[in-house]
């Protein structure tokens, strides 16, 4: 299957949010909070992770378009049992940047799940509260921002 051909569509500048959440165990949250983890902090972590994803997405989607990333901006909310997490995406190209926030929320989560996971592991070593879940789009902008997609 070929890539869609988008060379005729036009560049404008384009935005999206995706948002995530990784459900942890209150000891771990508590951990993260007081800047106790052993691998370091998980949120600078997967930051970096994040922005490292975005950049890659068609790397690793394969019919995903390369797009002139512009700026890439998380946010993450530490609740009682988990973290929710947002990446903003923005770019000036032919077609969206909703893959790539997608990615980069995704890769943010898996980062902290991996800077974390000897706090959320039982005693048999499996997670039965770890959960990473409802990953979508939020918003998606399209042109001056008076187009929402």
């Amino acid at each position: 299957m070929p890539v869609v051909d988008i060379s005729k569509k036009p560049t404008v500048r384009r935005e999206a949010i995706a948002e995530g959440y990784i459900k942890l165990r209150r000891e771990t949250v508590d951990t993260i909070r007081r800047g106790g983890v052993k691998k370091g902090d998980p949120l600078e972590t997967a930051k970096v992770a994040a922005s490292l994803a975005v950049k890659n997405t068609p790397s690793i989607i394969p019919y995903c378009h390369p797009i002139p990333i512009e700026n890439v901006k998380l946010e993450f909310k530490i609740m009682d049992d988990g973290v929710l997490v947002r990446c903003h995406v923005k770019a000036t190209a032919k077609t969206g940047v909703e893959m790539e926030a997608l990615t980069g929320v995704s890769v943010a989560l898996l980062t902290i799940w991996d800077m974390v996971k000897y706090l959320e592991k039982d005693e048999t070593g499996q997670y039965p509260f770890t959960e990473i879940k409802s990953i979508k789009v939020i918003s998606k902008v399209k042109g001056d921002g008076t187009q929402r997609t």
